[in-house]
């Protein structure tokens, strides 16, 4: 039997006296690869980052490898990719390296260890997203596809176990769309990377998911009468 590494519990959420999402239950196990799919302003984003404990429900809780979140601590697990409406301009003064590797420095355990070991994690998941001969780049001088890859390389760059991604494609052209999930599959297939991601384009990755969650009204159900074809 495969881990449940993400649970809801009845989560329920909202904005003021607006109720977003009302006794919400789901759960994960490692190696899914699992969709969040709804219409705009149904929550998607919201759940997922509840999921991350960037938000906090009104009601509920979310347990991560079994462990209730607010006494989760081993976040090296868990990579993030946020949604971006706007790409980094031609000007923006950090290298494609500078960029993936910042997690490391932002953990304290990381300051007294050797470079080549922060450098190796860095060259690994750049590896891994196919950006490793851009590593001297500056990431504003990247197509919004080849940052999109970055960001992929930086949410990886602890190795988790599990990654979220909150509309990975927006503002991506076809082809570098279907590169990007050609990718996501890699990752899922090839390394048990547990993927849940938030997404309008259900018909274009349907065929590589294994979890769908529709968020219809504030609910989650696992069957979707609406799902396009």
């Amino acid at each position: 039997m495969k881990e449940t590494v993400l649970k809801g519990k009845n989560i329920s959420f909202k904005y003021g006296n607006s109720i977003i999402l009302e006794n919400c239950n789901f759960a994960v196990e490692q190696g899914d690869f699992t969709v969040l799919i709804g219409a705009n302003g149904s929550g998607k984003s919201t759940l997922l980052k509840i999921c991350l404990g960037l938000l906090n429900p009104y009601n509920g809780e979310i347990e991560l490898f079994g462990k209730p979140i607010k006494e989760f601590k081993d976040w090296d697990k868990i990579g993030y990719v946020s949604q971006r409406i706007d790409a980094f301009n031609k000007g923006f003064p950090a290298t494609v390296e500078e960029v993936v590797k910042s997690p490391l420095y932002a953990k304290s355990k990381f300051f007294n260890r050797d470079k080549k070991l922060i450098d190796g994690l860095t060259d690994k998941a750049l590896d891994i997203v196919g950006m490793q001969d851009y590593n001297k780049r500056l990431i504003g001088r990247l197509s919004v596809g080849q940052q999109q890859r970055v960001f992929i390389a930086k949410a990886l760059v602890n190795n988790p176990t599990m990654v979220f991604m909150d509309e990975p494609t927006a503002g991506i052209d076809n082809k570098s769309e279907k590169e990007f999930y050609n990718l996501l599959n890699e990752l899922s297939n090839d390394k048990g990377i547990t993927i849940i991601m938030v997404t309008h384009d259900y018909t274009d990755v349907k065929d590589m998911v294994n979890k769908v969650f529709c968020l219809t009204d504030g609910q989650i159900a696992e069957q979707c009468a609406d799902i396009p074809d």
